[in-house]
Formats: structure tokens, C-alpha cells, sequence
């Protein structure tokens, strides 16, 4: 294991990061200790607030001054990305300011690390910009792409969050474009409770009665001869949401492995298409943001989706 020292340091808790819990700030800090470490040195007082101990969920006050004592890096937990994929992400930009940015995340590409994954966008932007605040406000699935919104300081997460949770219409406006299978008209709003479960040793949603509120509305653009392209506005931000109430309509994404028909995608696969056919492709924000400005924010279809619509049979 290669490692370096720090030095102890004081750090003066600024408004980018006031709000933030402890043990969150001290991984950004720290970069390569793991966790477990970081509340070791919690527990132990060598991180102290004020002069004080503090617990992991301590939430970061402005002027705040953090002592940072010296601790282990492990330099091998932390993946070289490749400049292709930092540039690929780069290219993807749809919209920037000083609060935040949108990009057009591509198909394949996690959002962050974990589950096996060396790194994602946020890992990508942060090594190319590593002075800077960036934090994901929300998720896609690895193979969905799209809008991925990202605050550029903590005020605009805040603010993100506050308007994700809002499901009165008022917060974030969500539409996704999705092929699904069969011929689906008008349209279809899908009210199904989701509950996460393991099957097979594989993390799965259903819909179970149990599960957590989730809305969806379907609404048919273009009917081909054996699939459907809808837009999809939903209304809450469940794991899966889209692919699974699609799937309990009967009309599973196209190219969906893990909710989808096999045999629909062994025959759209040979059109092109070589992934799931979701995509996030506008996001809406109300007036209410840090610069009072409504924003609506488009992501254009890939050449590999254009082009399997293309190719389908009207």
C-alpha cells in the first residue's frame, strides 16, 4: 500500500460548505482514507471543531475552524481516468454558470464510483477540476442518459434538493424519452408504489403496496409497428422508476436487461440498438433559483438512438 503524511491543518469552514456533515467534508478532505478511518479520527478527537469533538453527523457551521490531523492516504484506492473519458464528459456540456452545470451524460458512464466502479462523471469532473464544488444533485442509471444536473456550490444543492423532494409540481420538471415495446396510446399515468428487494443475489424494484410513492405519466409520441417511443414525465425520482412502472404496464424499455423482454431485445438489437433506450431529455427549473431565472434544459438523442428509430418498421 503506498501512502504520505499530511501535516496537521486548520481549515476555516466556508459558505460552500456549511451545512455539510463532518464525515462527508473530511472524505472530500481526505481524499483516499476510508471511511472507517475518518470516524476513527472522529471518535478518537484528533478531528475537532472549534477545539471541540465532534459526532460524524455534525453539520458544518460557517467560520467553523476544522483541525485535520495527519492521516494515511491510500494512493492505490484512487483510479487514474482516462483524459478520453474526461474529455468525453468535457464535450458533453449542455449548460454552465456559477451555480451550476448540466451535461448530457452518456450511456455506459456511472455517475460516481462504488459497486465496483473505479469512477464516474463526478469523479471525472472533480480530477479535472479539483479546486472547485461539484456535487451530484441527483442520479441516472449507468446505462440512461441525459440531463445530469451538478451544483457548483452548497447553496445551489441545497436549493436542488429542496426541489426534488417537492412533489406538488412547483420543484424540477423530469421528462425522459423512452422506446418501449408493443403499441401504447395516449396517455397512461402509472400511480404503483416501489419497493427495493434482492433476487438471485441481485438488487431489484417492484411494485409492492409497501413500497414507496411513485408516479409516472406516459405519453405516446411515435407508434412503430411493434414498439412505442413516449415521453415520460415523473413526478417522483424512485430507483428504476420509468423501467419498472413501464414494465408492470406491460411495455418494458427496449433494451432493458434487467426489467425488459429478452426476446424483443434480441430483435431490436439487431436494428442497433445495443443499450437501454432511456434517455433524460429536458429538465425544467422553476424562477425560484439563485439567479431567479427559469431554466429548461435540452438533451439531444445520440446518433445510436436516432438511428434506431430510423430503422424500425412503422
Amino acid at each position: 500500500m503506498k501512502s504520505d503524511r499530511q501535516s496537521a491543518r486548520i481549515v476555516q469552514i466556508d459558505a460552500n460548505h456549511a451545512g455539510q456533515r463532518i464525515d462527508n467534508f473530511l472524505m472530500t478532505q481526505l481524499k483516499g482514507v476510508p471511511r472507517s478511518h475518518i470516524y476513527q479520527l472522529l471518535r478518537s478527537g484528533q478531528v475537532r471543531v472549534n477545539s471541540g469533538r465532534k459526532k460524524p453527523l455534525y453539520k458544518l457551521k460557517l467560520d467553523d475552524k476544522v483541525r485535520i490531523p495527519p492521516a494515511r492516504i491510500n494512493n492505490d484506492n484512487q483510479a487514474t481516468i482516462p483524459d478520453s473519458v474526461i474529455r468525453l464528459i468535457e464535450e458533453s456540456v449542455l449548460f454552465e454558470n456559477d451555480d451550476l452545470m448540466v451535461i448530457n451524460k452518456p450511456s455506459g458512464i456511472a455517475v460516481h464510483s462504488g459497486s465496483g466502479l473505479a469512477f464516474g462523471v463526478i469523479e471525472a469532473l472533480k480530477q479535472k477540476q479539483p479546486e472547485q464544488f461539484l456535487e451530484l444533485a441527483h442520479r441516472l442509471d449507468r446505462e440512461t442518459s441525459g440531463c445530469l444536473l451538478i451544483a457548483k456550490n452548497r447553496n445551489t444543492l441545497t436549493w436542488l434538493h429542496k426541489l426534488l423532494r417537492d412533489e406538488t409540481g412547483k420543484g424540477i420538471g423530469k421528462y425522459y424519452l423512452a422506446l418501449v415495446t408493443g403499441q401504447w396510446q395516449g396517455m397512461n399515468t402509472i400511480d404503483a408504489p416501489l419497493k427495493k428487494s434482492m433476487r438471485g443475489g441481485e438488487h431489484m424494484v417492484e411494485v409492492n403496496k409497501e413500497g414507496q410513492h411513485a408516479i409516472s405519466h406516459f405519453e405516446t409520441k411515435k407508434i412503430y409497428n411493434q414498439y412505442t417511443l413516449v415521453e415520460v414525465k415523473i413526478e417522483t425520482g424512485r430507483t428504476h422508476q420509468i423501467r419498472v412502472h413501464a414494465a408492470h404496464a406491460g411495455h418494458p424499455v427496449a433494451g432493458d436487461k434487467k426489467y425488459g423482454d429478452s426476446k424483443s431485445n434480441q430483435a431490436i438489437k439487431k436494428l442497433g440498438l445495443k443499450r437501454l433506450f432511456l434517455h433524460a431529455a429536458r429538465i425544467e427549473l422553476p424562477a425560484s433559483s439563485p439567479n431567479n431565472k427559469a431554466l429548461t434544459i435540452e438533451a439531444p438523442l445520440s446518433d445510436e438512438l436516432q438511428n434506431v428509430l430510423k430503422n424500425l418498421p412503422s
